[in-house]
């Protein structure tokens, strides 16, 4: 049984949030290493490939699974509500439409630009110019191929605390010709992680069952159902395989399988360290192994379980993680693919976000897969260098706060 599944509702309502902030640490993982392989033009070129393969397809994914169709700007807004682009609070998105062609957003804080500044300007020229110019135009272009969003201002900061950080605006015009599709966009648009099919949503379940109606000023999860929420933490689990992939094309572009794995396992150790650690405390779990299988059970690295076909589960008091030799995943060369019997650090990682006294051992491995088997050591392990390097990020720490009932910002 899918871990989402076995939650609460209020248990997913508090996860959700917490899986999109996650997918965004994700570059806060993998970039650091990129930098040190290709500099920051190099870095700056592979954030730019990886969110314009990536985006367009879990965002249109996202269209379809919350029932939100269109082609107006207030469609665009919606999904990047529940992008992992822009995690609610920590990329305080604030929106305005002004007819189905025309709206603005802004960003009262970014977590982003908060990571970046104490880097240098060059670094938030980066962020705030070469990479979201051409990243927000094509998560815009997958819901209107003539949208165009268009900086008002943004960093550098002047003055230094200027409130909002940035604003934009969101035009669709026919007179725009949009951009030619990126060289790789087939090999992320025609994958098994875009093609997944997942549960649907019941729409006789208590709660609301899509994005229909109005935009909202903030999406309060408490307020979807069970089964809503379920298909929103799978569908956030795969922009983050998708972005992942992405992210392998376009270091793999630049040098070679062997260096694209290197680098691969390195952001995912620690993203996944970090991951689980945000997670355990989300829910409230103890440092056992039960509370183990549950992180496991809902990982982002790990789900969704169609996808990845990975099986966990507590005997005695170890906990059995088993990996099969086939999977979507696997097939396409994702998260799961860099989980290999040779090198323990990703898991190592992972399970220590939980407990720092776990440890795995491949106690199983066969031409239909392989079994790790998670014990506690007597002493704590240092945490991983990838996780103290994805931790410099102020989302590590951060916490979701209650704002209350959103309010609807358009007119149905």
């Amino acid at each position: 049984m899918s871990g989402f599944a076995a939650l609460s509702r209020d248990q997913l309502a508090a996860l959700v949030p917490e899986l999109l902030l996650c997918g965004h640490l994700i570059d806060r993982s993998g970039m650091a290493h990129t930098i040190a392989a290709f500099g920051r033009e190099g870095m700056t070129a592979v954030a730019i490939e990886e969110w314009q393969l990536a985006s367009p397809v879990y965002t249109r994914r996202m269209q379809r699974a919350l029932r939100f169709p269109g082609d107006s700007v207030e469609t665009i807004f919606k999904g990047l509500q529940l992008d992992i682009g822009a995690p609610p609070q920590f990329m305080d998105f604030r929106f305005r439409v002004d007819d189905h062609d025309h709206g603005e957003f802004w960003l009262d804080h970014c977590g982003a630009l908060a990571d970046v500044e104490p880097m240098g300007e060059p670094f938030v020229v980066a962020m705030c110019h070469d990479i979201e110019d051409p990243t927000f135009d094509a998560t815009a272009l997958a819901t209107n191929a003539h949208a165009q969003v268009r900086p008002v201002h943004r960093p550098p900061r002047v003055p230094a605390d200027r409130t909002p950080v940035c604003a934009w605006t969101v035009v669709i015009d026919p007179a725009h010709v949009p951009p030619p599709a990126p060289r790789n966009a087939a090999l992320v648009a025609d994958s098994r992680a875009a093609q997944q099919q997942l549960n649907a949503i019941d729409t006789a379940e208590d709660g609301r069952a899509d994005y229909a109606g109005p935009l909202l000023s903030d999406l309060r999860f408490a307020d979807f159902s069970h089964s809503a929420l379920r298909r929103l933490a799978e569908e956030i689990c795969l922009q983050q395989h998708l972005l992942t992939l992405g992210f392998l094309i376009a270091i793999r572009d630049r040098s070679d399988d062997d260096t694209a794995r290197v680098i691969g396992g390195k952001q995912l150790t620690g993203i996944a360290g970090l991951t689980s650690e945000r997670l355990r405390r989300c829910l409230g779990l103890g440092d056992d192994a039960h509370a183990l299988a549950t992180v496991l059970s809902v990982h982002p690295a790990l789900n969704p379980l169609g996808y990845t076909g990975i099986d966990v589960r507590v005997v005695d008091e170890a906990v059995r993680v088993r990996l099969p030799a086939t999977s979507d995943a696997l097939a396409d060369g994702t998260w799961p693919a860099l989980l290999t019997p040779e090198d323990p650090r990703p898991l190592d990682a992972l399970v220590r976000g939980v407990n720092p006294r776990f440890t795995t051992t491949v106690t199983e491995s066969g031409p239909d897969g392989w079994t790790v088997t998670v014990t506690r050591a007597d002493q704590p392990f240092r945490e991983a260098p990838e996780v103290a390097v994805t931790r410099f990020s102020t989302g590590a720490a951060f916490t979701f706060t209650d704002r209350g009932k959103p309010l609807p910002l358009t007119v149905v």
